[in-house]
């Protein structure tokens, strides 16, 4: 218990850097979550806390404005507004009140993400927009790097939405 609290308190940290971060000007990406209170999964345990909401928030926006800034040209602004978002794995409160804060990860659970999407120019005239709904039913077969984070799927699969939607765009 004193781990998960430990946990929680660093991701609260760091997601709190990354919601300043995402503020600076000089970001090429901006990302909106359209009324988070409503997506259909983005809970840090079977009984959510706002704070964990946050902190997996804030992981998934400072994960694509790092992502995305190499992708971007310079002067050219991405936005990108979330309408829903739903995690990978699910609680089941069946296991038990000890298994409360633990995500159950299995193919009846992929990751899924609603949004839009805008990219624009150094005059602001939008050269690229769109509108996503993604869900990888395969999501367990991916190679991800990093198996210790929580949200390696999601950020895979962001990463890459990232790379083929945002290739080519024209160097000013």
């Amino acid at each position: 218990m004193k781990m998960l609290r430990l946990l929680s308190s660093i991701l609260g940290l760091a997601g709190a850097g990354a919601l300043h971060a995402a503020d600076n000007p000089a970001s090429r990406t901006e990302v909106v979550f359209d009324h988070p209170e409503k997506f259909t999964d983005v809970k840090d345990s079977y009984s959510p806390t706002e704070k964990g909401q946050a902190a997996i928030l804030a992981d998934i926006r400072n994960f694509l404005v790092s992502r995305t800034e190499s992708l971007i040209p310079e002067g050219y602004k991405l936005k990108i507004t979330f309408t829903d978002i739903d995690l990978a794995g699910d609680f089941e409160p069946w296991r038990g009140a000890q298994y409360d804060n633990v995500r159950i990860v299995k193919a009846i659970y992929a990751p899924a993400f609603k949004f839009t999407y805008a990219v624009t120019d150094p005059s602001g005239k939008v050269v690229r927009q769109g509108s996503e709904n993604i869900r990888d039913l395969n999501f367990q077969v991916r190679v991800t790097i990093n198996l210790s984070d929580p949200l390696r799927y999601e950020k895979d699969i962001l990463d890459d939405w990232a790379r083929s939607t945002l290739k080519g765009l024209k160097k000013p």
